[in-house]
């Protein structure tokens, strides 16, 4: 039995890192020890992505600390409140939240106005508090972002730091030639699995963090990422996959500055860095992405060093990662049309805590008898910009 089980496994361990499937063809794992053995260089291993584990660890401890004596005291000093409104207690209130937990149509409420002798708005507004007393606060939010902004900012000046002396960061044609047996350096080693730590601990904080409306499609994005820096490292792409990520780390930094603008209701900053940040967004990944990047990882490498499984997987993950930026773009823009066509960024489709503008809206709405889509205003989202990476 145990001499069964061990074939088994042997057959298992063989099939995952067949060479057929991970190397282009005539090229071995023996060859790569072969190379590294011979001029003492540093090829990347399979092992060296167990490592992320450990630092994803070191790296949601060190945001637990980062939050509470850095991103905190800053959030304080920006006036970003801790609580949410209390509301009044009322069990006649309380009873319809707990069967509904919307605001109740026009009818009930000026059932509930008579019975309890409140104005309408006033019973809106309660409901809208008691929404969002159960929801994390604007505080939780901003020490979030905090964290994001100060790990993209760090790492985006790293990266370009290691790439911008790498010739591949200048002629992309330099990722394929003498594929792959093209050495390892150490900046460019600590720049990939910090990464890969850094996604995975958001794959583990995001069950813990503020729950956006678009969780599982960060949540695809975060495996795709995690996917793709680990199969570009394992098979050596790891030249074309520091393009990968440095060009999404120079958007993602702007975004979680307009939050940070916009928790701490600096409106104008605001609307300034979600403009920068849309245009960057967009002209990164909606244009350099498949111009620089699809263009070598899809046509050059077919050229230099023809396709071969391992390679297919790469590309699928990237053309899925292109659809994910097509489709944040979409809300991007629309985000965006609204900031410049009321004057500030006021609205977002992922937002999870309501504004008091909405309740008023329905408020007057139902007072003249006309019924939305929605009775209490909820698809009409408050404008705390949250988008993926």
């Amino acid at each position: 039995m145990a001499a069964a089980i061990a074939t088994a496994g042997a057959v298992l361990w063989g099939w995952l890192w067949n060479e057929r499937f991970w190397l282009p063809a005539n090229v071995t794992w023996a060859d790569l020890e072969r190379e590294s053995a011979g001029d003492g260089e540093v090829y990347p291993r399979a092992a060296h992505v167990l490592s992320a584990f450990p630092m994803a660890v070191v790296l949601l401890a060190l945001r637990r600390v980062f939050e509470r004596f850095i991103a905190k005291p800053c959030a304080i000093h920006f006036g970003v409140q801790d609580k949410l409104h209390r509301v009044q207690p009322n069990a006649i209130l309380e009873k319809v939240f707990t069967s509904i937990t919307k605001c109740p149509d026009a009818r009930r409420l000026e059932g509930l106005s008579k019975q309890l002798d409140w104005d309408v708005r006033k019973i809106q507004r309660w409901f809208r508090h008691r929404r969002n007393q159960d929801k994390p606060p604007v505080f939780t939010k901003f020490c979030e972002s905090m964290w994001k902004f100060t790990f993209y900012i760090f790492m985006f000046s790293f990266g370009l730091r290691v790439l911008w002396s790498s010739p591949w960061f200048w002629d992309t044609r330099q990722c394929w030639y003498n594929y792959p047996f093209q050495p390892l350096i150490s900046g460019l080693y600590y720049y990939y699995i910090i990464q890969l730590a850094f996604y995975w601990s958001l794959v583990f904080s995001q069950f813990t963090d503020v729950r956006r409306k678009d969780f599982l499609m960060m949540f695809v994005h975060h495996l795709v990422a995690v996917g793709l820096i680990s199969f570009s490292y394992i098979n050596n792409m790891v030249r074309v996959g520091s393009l990968v990520i440095c060009l999404h780390d120079v958007a993602d930094f702007w975004l979680e500055a307009a939050k940070l603008a916009n928790y701490a209701k600096y409106q104008r900053f605001c609307d300034l860095t979600f403009i920068l940040f849309s245009a960057i967004f967009i002209f990164t990944r909606l244009g350099i992405f498949p111009i620089w990047i699809l263009n070598t990882t899809l046509f050059e490498s077919w050229e230099l060093i023809g396709p071969y499984p391992s390679w297919w997987l790469f590309n699928g993950l990237l053309i899925l990662l292109q659809i994910l930026h097509v489709i944040w773009s979409y809300f991007i823009i629309r985000v965006a049309y609204k900031a410049l066509a009321r004057g500030k960024v006021s609205k977002d489709d992922r937002s999870d805590v309501e504004s008091s503008s909405d309740e008023e809206d329905a408020t007057s709405n139902s007072r003249k008898g006309i019924h939305s889509t929605s009775s209490n205003g909820a698809n009409r989202i408050n404008g705390h910009i949250s988008s993926g990476q």
